[in-house]
């Protein structure tokens, strides 16, 4: 039996790109922008990728406090794991993303995966970093993207080691 080899955080987000800042007054006209300017495999319907972001956001929003919201589908809108991506946006200005600590959002990583199970573990990676206070600073100050990719590939590199 194959197993598919999930993909590490580093290169998800270099297939996602992003880094960069989207205009919105507010959750959804920011995903708007967001999902409006970035490049999606060619079997995924923009459309479909919105509404289904904005269906996960009014069960329940997806910040997760310091800055940091994780909008994603709640389903798999895409089944082939090479098309998987994330993508890093910052906001123009703190939004209201009604976080549990209360905190303006600043910092958006749109997660689009092939699985539930390719999910969580992207999920699970994401939410380490984010844990980590001096990757926080770094999303914080809009360090060079190059330096945050650095830092995320030098832990990964720690991971797959061990």
């Amino acid at each position: 039996m194959d197993t598919i080899k999930e993909p590490g955080l580093i290169e998800l987000i270099k297939r996602g790109g992003g880094f960069r800042t989207i205009p919105g007054a507010g959750p959804q006209e920011l995903l708007a922008n967001l999902i409006g300017g970035i490049y999606l495999p060619p079997s995924m319907d923009r459309a479909a990728l919105l509404n289904a972001v904005l269906e996960r956001e009014a069960l329940m929003p997806t910040a997760v406090g310091s800055g940091i919201a994780l909008p994603h589908p709640r389903q798999p809108l895409i089944t082939d794991p090479a098309e998987q991506f994330v993508t890093i946006a910052y906001t123009e200005q703190g939004l209201d993303w009604k976080a549990l600590d209360g905190k303006p959002v600043y910092t958006v990583i749109l997660i689009v995966s092939a699985s539930a199970k390719m999910h969580l573990h992207t999920l699970s990676r994401i939410n380490f970093f984010c844990r980590q206070e001096s990757f926080r600073v770094q999303l914080e100050n809009r360090v060079p993207s190059g330096d945050i990719l650095k830092t995320i590939e030098e832990t990964e590199r720690t991971w797959n080691n061990n």
